[in-house]
C-alpha cells in the first residue's frame, strides 16, 4: 500500500494528537512529523519539500500563521494543504491559497474520512506528475465521484451535497444547481459538470438539463418521443427527443 507522507502543523498539542488519532484509522497516511509553529514548518518544508505529500495546517498560530506559511512557500515546495481551524470565515482565503480542503474544529471523523478520500486522489495526481488543478476542477477517478459540489460566489465558497441536487440547468455560461428548492450558480458548462457526476445517478435528458434520478417520482411519455418527468418536489421537466434513447435505457434498467 502506498503511503501518503503527512506533516501536522498546529501550536496546540491536543489538536495535533486529535489529528494523529484520526489518521490512525487510515494506515495509508504516515505521519512524518509534527510542528508547533509556522516558522518550524516553514523550515521543514523549505529544506525537504519532496519528503511531504500532505500538511494539516492550523490557520491560527502565533507568529507565522497557516495562511502566511502557505503564501511564503514557493509552489514547488508546497505540498497539498488541508487547513484546520475553529473559524469558518477563512474559507475563501484558504482556497485562494490552493488548499485541498478546509476542516473545522472539533474534527468530525466522517468529514475527516471524506477529506482523506479527496487527498488520495490529489496525491495520486501529484505523484503521476499531473498538473494539480483547483479542487472544483478535478476530474473524478473511475468509480469515484464527489459527494458535494463547490459553489463559488463573490467573497464566499460553500458546498452543496450532490444527494440534495434535484436537477441542473444550463443557463448561458452558467449552470444552475437546483437543490432543496434553492438555486446555486456555477460558472461552468453542463458538459464539464456532467463529468463530475455519477452517471448511475445523474441522467442527461436535454442539452440543457441533467436530472438526479433519485429525485424522479414519475415519468410520462409525451409528444414526439419526449418524456415528462415529475420530481419529488413537484418540479416538472421535459426531455428532448435527442435523449429519448437514454431515458428508455434508464426505464429498462429499472423494469422488473
Amino acid at each position: 500500500m502506498s503511503s501518503f507522507r503527512t506533516l501536522i502543523v498546529d501550536d496546540e498539542p491536543l489538536a495535533r494528537r486529535r489529528i494523529r488519532q484520526l489518521l490512525a484509522d487510515h494506515p495509508d497516511f504516515a505521519v512524518q512529523g509534527e510542528c508547533a509553529s509556522g516558522a518550524e514548518a516553514l523550515q521543514v518544508l523549505a529544506q525537504e519539500p519532496a519528503a511531504v505529500d500532505l500538511v494539516f495546517l492550523d490557520v491560527h498560530m502565533p507568529g507565522l500563521d497557516g495562511l502566511q506559511l502557505a503564501q511564503q512557500l514557493p509552489p514547488l515546495a508546497l505540498p497539498l494543504v488541508v487547513f484546520v481551524t475553529a473559524y469558518d470565515h477563512y474559507l475563501l482565503q484558504a482556497f485562494a491559497a490552493h488548499a485541498v480542503d478546509y476542516l473545522l474544529k472539533p474534527l468530525d471523523p466522517d468529514r475527516f474520512a471524506r477529506c482523506l478520500a479527496h487527498v488520495r486522489h490529489r496525491v495520486g495526481q501529484y505523484r503521476a506528475g499531473a498538473a494539480v488543478a483547483a479542487p472544483a476542477d478535478l476530474p473524478p477517478l473511475a468509480g469515484h465521484f464527489p459527494a458535494q459540489l463547490l459553489i463559488k460566489q463573490p467573497g464566499r465558497l460553500y458546498f452543496v451535497p450532490t444527494a440534495q441536487v434535484a436537477y441542473l440547468e444550463a443557463t448561458g455560461n452558467y449552470v444552475t444547481v437546483h437543490a432543496q428548492g434553492t438555486p446555486h450558480l456555477l460558472r461552468t458548462t453542463l458538459g464539464q459538470l456532467a463529468q463530475q457526476l455519477d452517471p448511475q445517478l445523474f441522467l442527461r435528458i436535454h442539452r440543457s438539463l441533467i436530472v438526479n434520478t433519485q429525485h424522479v417520482q414519475e415519468l410520462r411519455p409525451w409528444t414526439h418521443g419526449e418524456y415528462l418527468l415529475k420530481l419529488l418536489d413537484g418540479t416538472h421537466l421535459t426531455s428532448s427527443r435527442s435523449y429519448t434513447g437514454v431515458i428508455q435505457q434508464f426505464i429498462q434498467l429499472h423494469s422488473v
